[in-house]
């Protein structure tokens, strides 16, 4: 990027801080394809498979970047490292949740008193018990 577009997304970044919701939609195709490349390197690094594409990456940070209006951007590189640890996270975070879904946090917790039925009184007259328990008293 060269040192005018550079200067000027950083005006648009400050613009955007302020609450002008214009520099926004200004900003957003000016950063995309860094952004895409970004995010595509990200990828490069991911198991086979992935779920999350490079497209949806980007997608997921613009959500997390809008609640971040409130950051004082000193200039695109700063952004753009911001951008970048912010996928890494969205990343981590999805891998934190595919490997809690795989370790049964979808999974209904049993009750100890289901499991286990203290004797009923049924049970206490069974021969079988009455049997068990003479055995205990010898």
């Amino acid at each position: 990027m060269d040192e005018a577009l550079g200067h000027e997304i950083t005006q648009l970044l400050q613009a955007w801080r302020q609450g002008d919701e214009g520099a926004l939609e200004k900003l957003t195709p000016q950063v995309y394809r860094e952004l895409h490349r970004a995010a595509k390197h990200c990828m490069a690094r991911e198991r086979d498979g992935h779920t999350l594409q490079t497209t949806a990456l980007i997608n997921e940070l613009y959500l997390r970047l809008s609640d971040l209006k409130l950051i004082d951007w000193q200039n695109r590189a700063h952004f753009f490292a911001l951008c970048a640890r912010q996928m890494r996270r969205i990343l981590t975070d999805q891998a934190r949740a595919r490997q809690s879904h795989k370790r049964g946090s979808g999974a209904q917790p049993v009750l100890l008193a289901r499991v286990y039925q203290p004797r009923t009184e049924k049970m206490l007259q069974s021969r079988s018990w009455r049997g068990c328990e003479r055995l205990g008293n010898v």
